[in-house]
């Protein structure tokens, strides 16, 4: 059997650099896993993508640019550089690094999501429709550690969820959305900026799918308190757990934060644990909300 070939990450980044004339002779890794992050001089953040997301680096490159341009404060691409860069199939697109930073707040991504809710679809660029169960299935499949009747039961749902989904209540008018609208994913700066990250998920969905994510932390989780949630609703100026769509939204939002664990748990044993936690949880195993023991994947 002939030994998996390595990706060679450093390669694929000055190979990059070079085509667009940025200096990388000091690339340095931040993160390494199926995509990479490289550090370069400048203050300039390198990310190589897992093949074939060229598409998808563009789209998010676009976005990038349209939200500098409407004002709204996101995470930003090294100007007047021509991106993505394609380097054997992979997409390798350039950033401006943040200064030190921490996790926002549930106030903070109120406002952020209530500035961008508002902001007019664009017309320069196609941000396609929200994909809720994207990557769901290969993450069944490549979840090795499951048996075979909880891969059945997980096939299962996620049909019982799509089929949900294709009848919506109607809610607040669709609307561009960041897709995946967490505390992660909103730096607040130690000069006071607070800054939209993780734009590869954004979207023209239902507001409510960007609002379910904060609104779980309490109702299923315990992770935020109930006066958390209610300053959260009054930044933002609406309560999803009150619209009869809500139920769907939270239990693809747990199904999702589900499969993730239990794919991870495959390769990673320490995680396994919480993998059988949330599985049994959404299950109806551990009795009814808020589950405790939900924990973030490190």
């Amino acid at each position: 059997m002939s030994k998996a070939v390595e990706t060679d990450w450093l390669t694929i980044v000055r190979s990059a650099g070079a085509k667009v004339g940025l200096d990388v002779d000091q690339a340095d890794p931040i993160q390494v896993s199926e995509n990479a992050i490289y550090r370069l001089p400048g203050c300039v953040v390198a990310r190589v993508s897992r093949p074939g997301q060229l598409a998808a680096a563009r789209r998010e490159v676009n976005v990038a640019r349209w939200l500098e341009a409407s004002g709204v404060s996101a995470v930003q691409v090294v100007p007047n550089v021509d991106q993505p860069v394609d380097i054997g199939g992979r997409a390798v697109t350039f950033w401006r690094e943040l200064p030190s930073h921490h996790h926002g707040t549930p106030t903070q991504v109120a406002a952020v999501l209530e500035q961008l809710h508002r902001l007019s679809i664009p017309a320069s660029f196609d941000l396609g429709e929200v994909a809720p169960f994207i990557r769901l299935e290969d993450r069944i499949e490549a979840a090795h550690g499951l048996s075979d009747e909880d891969r059945r039961w997980l096939r299962a749902h996620l049909a019982e969820l799509q089929q949900r989904w294709e009848d919506l209540p109607k809610g607040l008018p669709w609307c561009v959305i960041h897709g995946d609208a967490w505390v992660g994913n909103l730096a607040a700066t130690d000069d006071g900026q607070v800054v939209l990250l993780d734009l590869e998920r954004t979207s023209i969905g239902p507001p409510e799918w960007d609002l379910v994510h904060t609104a779980i932390k309490g109702t299923s989780f315990g992770w935020i308190t109930a006066e958390q949630y209610a300053e959260f609703c009054d930044v933002y100026g609406h309560d999803v757990t009150e619209w009869e769509g809500f139920e769907l939204l939270r239990d693809i939002r747990e199904f999702r934060m589900t499969t993730m664990a239990v794919q991870a748990a495959s390769n990673r044993p320490a995680l396994r644990e919480q993998a059988e936690r949330r599985l049994a949880c959404i299950r109806g195993e551990r009795g009814p909300r808020p589950w405790s023991g939900w924990k973030a994947l490190e």
